[in-house]
């Protein structure tokens, strides 16, 4: 292949929409961090090579190279026997690594070789990492939000679902966090993302959104488990129009006894799990839950759990962060029923009640 022709293969992180077949040819450590959305992990070097090659370099950069060129040579070979057998003539594919030097570029040519059309992105995983630190600097400004507050277990992350299947647009945070942002908000079974993939997604979420509509998001705080939120996005939300749930404690029990996936079944690991929760809330208070999970008395655990706990600092939270929401025309919501099919009917209302706020301020 030749230089001119090297050069013109190369394509910036602004034409990344015309390339929705993307390969990562990085490590599967380096993909599992994070990655381009929709990418295929292709490695031409996997963990292990990729820490022989970098131990070799320190002896010998030559040999380094060579046996770099080897492994190389061989995973691509399996791949044009394999992944790729079956490509159309007209494949077009984006080929992307680090910072888009050698591993990309050992790839795209042998397929464009082949004659398939393959691109490298200029500046690899790098280039791209700047471009999303960029856009959430920036993106969260073009949308209105209107936020969906209420204390723990109140029906908010079932409302924004509901939302969604009635076509309004949503950013679910706590989904693409695979967390539900209290000490016991862990997916059961399911690790969180790293930061840098979660940035990743709420930047192609929002990209994916139309600015002229509003957006219904969660209230959150800074974290949602170990991730934090991207400052811009947190101010955008914090002074949007918020709707407030008023759900009573015995239905919010109910909720979070069905959807949140608690280990009721096994008392120690709930109880291990509420340590953190001792200088907070005192001995005294933590000894009683510790016996109402021996008991498996989960009503009385999970509504002190709320009163005690999860409201005060809700509320706190609330009246520090979205208070210009409230201020600015927030709505309160009676929910009298918050199982999935009266908050379906919820949502429809909620939708009618936004889409007509939004059309009069609009005139």
């Amino acid at each position: 292949m030749s230089e001119r022709h090297a050069v013109s293969s190369r394509v910036s992180v602004d034409a990344l929409a015309a390339f929705p077949e993307r390969i990562d040819v990085r490590s599967p450590a380096e993909f599992a961090l994070d990655h381009l959305p929709g990418a295929l992990n292709m490695p031409v070097l996997d963990d292990a090579e990729r820490a022989r090659i970098g131990t070799l370099y320190t002896g010998s950069a030559f040999e380094a190279r060579r046996l770099g060129a080897a492994l190389v040579a061989r995973n691509i070979a399996l791949m044009l026997d394999g992944a790729f057998a079956d490509k159309a003539r007209d494949w077009q594919p984006l080929v992307y690594c680090w910072r888009g030097g050698q591993r990309s570029r050992a790839l795209a040519h042998v397929l464009n070789e082949v004659g398939w059309r393959a691109m490298q992105l200029d500046g690899g995983y790098r280039a791209y990492r700047r471009h999303v630190v960029a856009q959430l600097e920036t993106l969260p400004s073009r949308f209105r939000f209107v936020v969906l507050c209420g204390l723990t277990g109140s029906g908010k992350s079932r409302l924004l679902a509901a939302l969604a299947a009635a076509g309004a647009q949503t950013l679910d945070l706590e989904a693409i966090a695979r967390h539900r942002g209290s000490l016991l908000g862990e997916f059961p079974g399911v690790e969180q993302p790293s930061q840098k993939a979660f940035e990743t997604a709420i930047a192609a979420t929002l990209g994916a959104l139309d600015p002229a509509r509003i957006v219904f998001v969660e209230s959150e705080s800074k974290r949602i488990g170990k991730l934090q939120l991207p400052a811009t996005l947190l101010e955008r939300m914090r002074g949007g129009r918020s709707l407030t749930l008023v759900t009573a404690l015995a239905q919010r029990v109910a909720l979070i006894k069905e959807e949140y996936g608690l280990p009721l079944d096994d008392p120690a690991v709930l109880t291990q799990r509420l340590q953190p929760l001792a200088p907070l809330v005192g001995k005294a208070a933590l000894q009683r839950w510790e016996a109402f999970a021996a008991e498996k008395d989960w009503d009385a655990l999970i509504g002190e759990l709320l009163s005690l706990h999860y409201d005060p600092l809700y509320t706190r939270s609330l009246q520090r962060h979205f208070s210009a929401g409230i201020a600015s025309g927030g709505e309160r919501i009676e929910v009298a029923d918050a199982s999935a099919a009266a908050i379906a009917a919820l949502a429809a209302d909620v939708l009618a009640m936004t889409e007509a706020r939004t059309s009069l301020l609009a005139e």
